[in-house]
């Protein structure tokens, strides 16, 4: 991390959270914008970027496997992380989650001195690996993972408790297990508890704010 202070470096600061599904990814993504300040942090999610599904039968949509790599359109997703750390902004896709597609708006996403990318497989990703400066893992246990999960695909998705846990049990384990887990090896923060560790969050966000200072003063003394 300490290499992205160097006056040659001119691009947007961008920060990879991974972690598993419930982890607490979007937890630490807000408090990093809180902390940090959204006015200067363009986000990311890997959420936004999975393929379309409308041309799939209704009666094969429980079987689409939402868990692996060949879900997201991760071509567009790396499109798109690069136009901002060109400073050009994108529109990135909206997805409907209770219909499993793709809507027909998009969201304007303005370049900023960070971007912050979140998702559970974005560290699995060596493509995507490369385009990160600050790579976080957010590490929570298996049985938190699945209660928040659980609540969430109720709630926000319209699921069924029995498709969620089946979904959980087919795809979301082992999957977990064969991507998502052994990515984390490639981080540079491993954050335990999720949300719930307010010093990692407090010294990750400091850390975040003195490169956006240096960023800054670079750009100051250059103009």
């Amino acid at each position: 991390m300490d290499g992205y202070d160097s006056p040659e470096n001119r691009r947007p600061i961008t920060i990879a959270v991974a972690g598993g599904t419930g982890s607490g990814k979007t937890t630490i993504s807000n408090a990093i914008l809180e902390r940090v300040g959204h006015q200067h942090i363009a986000y990311i999610p890997h959420d936004a970027y999975y393929k379309d599904r409308r041309d799939f039968p209704q009666s094969q949509h429980l079987s689409i496997n939402f868990d692996h790599p060949n879900a997201f359109d991760t071509p567009l997703m790396i499109e798109h992380i690069r136009q901002l750390q060109n400073f050009e902004p994108v529109e990135i896709p909206i997805y409907d989650f209770t219909r499993d597609e793709r809507t027909e708006k998009t969201e304007r996403i303005d370049p900023q001195p960070i971007v912050l990318v979140e998702g559970i497989l974005i560290l699995a990703e060596a493509r995507l690996r490369k385009l990160f400066d600050i790579k976080i893992f957010v590490d929570t246990d298996a049985d938190l993972r699945f209660i928040r999960r659980l609540q969430r695909d109720i709630v926000e998705r319209g699921r069924t408790a029995e498709s969620v846990i089946e979904q959980y049990l087919h795809t979301v384990r082992p999957m977990h297990l064969e991507f998502v887990e052994p990515s984390k090896r490639y981080a540079d923060v491993i954050i335990p508890e999720g949300g719930f560790n307010t010093v990692a969050i407090d010294m990750v966000a400091d850390r975040i704010r003195s490169m956006l200072r240096a960023h800054r003063e670079h750009n100051t003394a250059k103009g």
